[in-house]
């Protein structure tokens, strides 16, 4: 993982700061999470992140625009613009301030990792991520899971639902959760995380379909040793 790296994330949401805090930590990456543009200029010099996720709409002070071009006047420091606004004028204006990327809310926090990680390694700031779980081996640069020397067939949502359970692993991880992490959002139908459960442990074969346990009433974790079960 990019152990090293370092994002900071201005949003005025304190429920979205914590869910984006969250889900950026367990990439391995550290995180400051500020409300306003005062804190972020602030956390600027005093943090001194790799990459920054700024809201547009920061409720109070200056908005994500204007604090946008501030931050491209003192450094080159790569940004992603989050925002409710999806007009061709707004995401214009966005990259006009020198943003990076844009990502229109809601959106799926796989996606946005995404998107963090190709900033991250475009800067030089990433390395190879390689996840090992008993036979099962996870290279997240390269998109690509195996068993033993069998190289998965998966779809995004697998290799997705797959890499979220290895970076838990020993873990329970609950459908709910792995809804948010997965999908991008929650309160929808949980079966939906069964189906792709159901068809991960088809892929994984036999050295593997014993990795992912199921949780009666809980969820599902994903452990080495299934021999505890």
């Amino acid at each position: 993982m990019t152990e090293n790296a370092r994002i900071l994330v201005v949003d005025d949401d304190p429920a979205l700061r914590d869910l984006l805090r969250a889900a950026l930590e367990r990439e391995g990456w550290k995180i400051e999470a500020v409300a306003d543009a005062s804190e972020a200029e602030s956390a600027l010099d005093r943090f001194e992140p790799d990459l920054a996720i700024l809201d547009v709409r920061l409720g109070s002070g200056a908005d994500g625009f204007t604090l946008a071009k501030r931050v491209r006047q003192r450094s080159d420091l790569p940004f992603i613009f989050l925002t409710d606004e999806n007009s061709v004028e707004a995401r214009l204006a966005g990259f006009e301030t020198g943003a990076d990327d844009y990502l229109p809310k809601p959106f799926v926090l796989a996606e946005l990792v995404a998107r963090v990680r190709a900033l991250l390694r475009r800067a030089g700031r990433s390395t190879t991520t390689l996840l090992e779980v008993g036979p099962l081996r996870i290279d997240e640069s390269g998109r690509r899971a195996m068993i033993g020397d069998n190289l998965l067939e998966l779809t995004r949502i697998e290799f997705e639902l797959l890499t979220v359970l290895a970076k838990q692993s020993g873990r329970v991880a609950s459908k709910a959760s792995l809804l948010t992490q997965v999908w991008g959002f929650d309160g929808y139908d949980q079966n939906l995380v069964e189906v792709h459960v159901s068809s991960l442990r088809r892929k994984l074969g036999a050295p593997g379909k014993a990795l992912i346990q199921t949780v009666r009433g809980v969820g599902y974790v994903l452990r080495a040793d299934s021999s505890s079960f």
